[in-house]
């Protein structure tokens, strides 16, 4: 069996009630109502400017005629995100309790349905090379490989929000979420929608993740990119010769056209346009 990695910088939170099922369709990025047992969807809570607060998986567990949720979130993000869904809570029928001192997150990479007494588990819906996420108790025995996920999660071209893009300041479209499948374009209005749907339908958005290869080291991340003497973006994770970029799209495309290598720290960056997201 492939190693079960615990994802130590991961929180949990637990959303149960009788309204919970609105309540979380009526918030986030992604279609709730059509998630089941055994699946995961990618969400994020954004601002009313459509920038991204906080970005998790969601699990559903059913309890008889309710159903409660789980959500892998980044436990630093934990507080923060359990206060602004609090806001917006008003007279609903929901609870929202932090799990993170009984409960973890693991990944289990590979395609075998890993062996584990978990509370949710589902692949995860960003990629497939991304293996199994699980939510668990803590006590469960697991390995410390987290460069092998960092690996597979730069190489799927998958960001970290806190390190490939800041929270509060980008938007879905920037961190790829609408390539992740963190998005549901066909679902009713939730915040900060109209300002995603505009973004899609008139092909707005000018700044992306996009994965690079570096020769020797790779920038740390926060490095400006430079092309000649202009500013295309800034380097995020990398793990090996590969890592991750915030970059101008347009600005790229005219440093790639006119023969300007960008580089970043002294490191020069060959970009990967294309990527397979699957």
């Amino acid at each position: 069996m492939s190693a079960i990695i615990n994802l130590a910088d991961r929180g949990a939170i637990e959303i149960a009630g009788a309204d919970a099922t609105n309540f979380l369709q009526n918030l986030v990025t992604n279609d709730i109502v059509k998630l089941v047992p055994g699946e995961a969807r990618y969400c994020a809570l954004l601002a009313p400017q459509g920038k991204i607060l906080a970005d998790f998986l969601v699990f559903t567990k059913v309890d008889g005629e309710m159903r409660r949720y789980l959500l892998d979130c980044p436990r630093e993000l934990e507080s923060d995100l359990l206060s602004r869904l609090g806001k917006y809570r008003l007279r609903a029928a929901v609870s929202m309790t932090s799990k993170s001192e009984e409960l973890a997150v693991f990944c289990v990479l590979g395609e075998a349905s890993p062996d584990v007494p978990a509370l949710a588990m589902a692949r995860d819906p960003r990629s497939k090379t991304l293996g199994w996420r699980v939510i668990a108790p803590r006590d469960i025995e697991a390995e410390d490989a987290r460069d092998d996920y960092e690996a597979a999660r730069i190489a799927a071209g998958v960001p970290q929000g806190g390190v490939d893009f800041a929270y509060g300041a980008a938007f879905p479209h920037e961190a790829n979420m609408d390539l992740l499948a963190g998005v549901d374009f066909a679902k009713g209005c939730y915040v900060g929608q109209e300002v995603v749907s505009r973004t899609k339908h008139r092909n707005l958005a000018r700044k992306r993740i996009t994965p690079y290869h570096v020769e020797g080291e790779a920038p740390a991340p926060g490095t400006k990119i430079i092309a000649g003497d202009i500013e295309i973006g800034v380097a995020g994770s990398h793990s090996g010769d590969r890592g991750l970029a915030l970059v101008r799209l347009d600005r790229l495309a005219d440093a790639l056209a006119a023969g300007k290598t960008p580089t970043a720290g002294g490191a020069a960056l060959e970009f990967v346009l294309e990527r397979n997201v699957s």
